[in-house]
């Protein structure tokens, strides 16, 4: 990685910035460079927020739209934004935004009123996510002939998970059959939680930072890494929610902070799983898990304020990606990494689903749709600046890949996701028609979506709202 940051490092000078050398090795920015960079953010949001609607209804979405300015702004543009991509500002971003909205999708997916209609989405959790790391190893080895099989196995793991908010388009037109819309809401809020502990496993053999054989690294990352991040998780989520639902009861809550103590639980999941050497994502995935069971909350009256601060630290690094990760990646990409990125957006997983789906009477045209829509997104970033900062062997390679297949999936699956759902609506109205017990047209309960609010939501909403002006 000393050729990425010594690239940075000319880039931004030749923007007028001279980054000085980081404790860790990397390069930090200035003062003056720090500003800068916040100032160009807020603008950005500031504008794209102003015509997100009309965007929006032309099928072009946040991420396309903030990874092209970030792109233009950033060291490879303008220049107006040049944070070191392994800066710590740009990591403690990434992390917080993955943990807000993995607690937050657990919290919201109550999994006790769904228990009955959970089959397709159990098939593409407990069978194609394992088989989606299988291909993707297999893939790896190759495209990359000299990779060896523990980067090829973290390569798999970056790009497993798919991304609930790139999908949420399609899972919020009602165009696209309930069942269909379900399996996929279910499956992207929880799989990139399932795919942590395979990742912290991957990341640590790739790196033999790790004493002794591969059985005693897993057995060994298991108890320091994804056992404290379950015990933290479970504690703060149980106590947390039972000290909202009491407060609750006693009526102490002042409205607008039942949603502090929310953002507060899902934060303090996270650092104390972080603190005790644990994962702070796997603690704030199941912190939510066991917040929302506890307290008996699932809407937003208690989720928002986490929800919306996820999504902005989300929007944040939507727009770093393009003006950081794709110039820093630039010189590593090569044909190997652009076929890699094809084959994991295609037959890497749409392969998987196919076998998930055997024996269910899925029709082919539903089963390509659901493989198409798993676009990677904040998960794979994450990882990947995890993956540089422990220093992995081939990081370079690693990010480039991450990148260019995160950066294809943004704007392939936002531009087909219009015409795609419309394809497949008009083949499901005719297929229905002539078979009226298809699989495809069963009724399936579709959990509250990012952002929406349900009716009691909307009264717990104004109270705090009352209650903040108070």
């Amino acid at each position: 990685m000393r050729l990425v940051r010594e690239d940075f490092a000319r880039r931004a000078a030749r923007a007028g910035c001279r980054p000085r050398p980081g404790a860790d090795g990397g390069v930090a920015p200035t003062y003056h460079c720090a500003v800068s960079a916040i100032l160009t953010i807020s603008l950005i949001l500031i504008v794209y927020g102003a015509v997100s609607g009309p965007l929006d209804r032309r099928g072009i979405t946040s991420a396309m739209v903030l990874v092209a300015v970030g792109f233009a702004v950033g060291t490879s543009g303008l220049g107006w934004l040049h944070i070191g991509i392994e800066s710590a500002a740009a990591e403690r971003i990434t992390e917080l935004a993955l943990a807000f909205l993995l607690f937050s999708d657990s919290a919201r997916l109550d999994l006790r009123s769904l228990r009955h209609d959970l089959g397709w989405p159990s098939r593409l959790l407990l069978i194609g996510l394992p088989l989606t790391m299988v291909a993707g190893i297999g893939a790896g080895m190759v495209v990359f002939p000299g990779m060896s099989l523990a980067t090829a196995f973290l390569l798999s793991t970056m790009l497993c998970s798919t991304d609930a908010a790139l999908g949420q388009r399609v899972v919020d037109d009602t165009a696209v059959p309930s069942r269909v819309r379900q399996a996929l809401d279910v499956e992207s809020g929880l799989n990139d939680g399932l795919a942590v502990p395979f990742f912290l496993v991957a990341a640590d053999i790739a790196a033999a930072s790790l004493k002794g054989g591969v059985p005693s690294a897993v057995i060994h990352n298991a108890v320091d890494q994804i056992g404290w991040g379950l015990a933290a998780g479970i504690v703060i989520g149980v106590l947390g929610g039972l000290i909202l639902r009491e407060a609750q009861r006693r009526e102490w809550l002042q409205g607008h902070w039942r949603q502090v103590m929310t953002l507060g639980v899902a934060l303090g999941a996270y650092a104390a799983a972080v603190t005790l050497g644990g994962s702070g994502f796997i603690a704030a995935f199941v912190g939510g898990m066991a917040f929302g069971r506890a307290s008996g909350e699932h809407g937003l009256r208690v989720t928002y304020f986490t929800e919306e601060t996820g999504s902005l630290l989300a929007a944040v690094t939507w727009i770093g990606f393009g003006a950081l990760a794709v110039g820093a990646a630039r010189p590593a990409v090569t044909w190997h990494v652009v076929l890699y990125a094809v084959l994991s957006l295609t037959v890497v997983r749409m392969l998987p689903v196919a076998i998930a789906m055997i024996g269910r009477g899925v029709r082919l045209q539903t089963i390509a749709f659901m493989g198409w829509f798993g676009p990677r997104g904040l998960a794979s970033i994450v990882f990947a600046l995890l993956v540089v900062e422990r220093g992995v062997p081939e990081a370079s390679t690693l990010l480039a890949t991450v990148v260019v297949t995160v950066a294809m999936s943004v704007f392939l699956h936002g531009f087909t996701s219009v015409p795609f759902v419309a394809m497949y609506h008009r083949w499901y109205e005719t297929h229905t028609e002539a078979h009226p017990q298809a699989p495809e047209a069963a009724p399936a309960q579709v959990p509250r979506r990012r952002h929406q609010a349900t009716a009691d939501d909307v009264g717990s909403l104004q109270e705090a709202s009352e209650g903040s002006r108070g």
